[in-house]
């Protein structure tokens, strides 16, 4: 599903595997497509369209219609910085790119903020993606 590897950026290797396009919309409705698709590093826990379903119903509606509360949820699904599966550790603190930290843990699976990573060190030109299966969600 990730065809050509490091050869494309975050956001074009979370199109191209179809399993984000809540997020991709959300990305490109918080303006961040740009942002994304720069320097970076960026380490980005990416949640599926499944994990964006499973919020409560008018939840994604209500986010893409209010862009500040969108972006400060985007920007806390995002790392600085290229972090591999093999750099986490049990409770560990990440401060994402909106400012407050997760929390990362590692027995029995890698979790961040509970979300279970279902498929990481996803390599891209600038980063590295993560899959987690739910929406973390900052103290708002």
């Amino acid at each position: 599903a990730f065809a050509g590897g490091h050869s494309k950026d975050i956001v074009d290797t979370a199109v191209d595997a179809g399993t984000f396009t809540t997020l991709v919309a959300a990305v490109q409705a918080a303006g961040l497509v740009e942002t994304l698709k720069g320097d970076g590093p960026f380490t980005v826990f990416a949640p599926t369209d499944d994990a964006f379903a499973a919020l409560p119903k008018g939840t994604v509606e209500g986010l893409l219609a209010d862009i500040p509360a969108l972006t400060k949820v985007l920007t806390y699904h995002v790392v600085p910085g290229k972090v591999m599966s093999t750099d986490l550790s049990n409770n560990m603190m990440a401060t994402t790119v909106e400012g407050s930290d997760v929390t990362i843990m590692t027995e029995g699976g890698v979790t961040v903020d509970g979300a279970n990573v279902v498929a990481a060190d996803i390599e891209a030109s600038n980063g590295v993606i993560h899959v987690i299966d739910a929406v973390i969600l900052p103290g708002m």
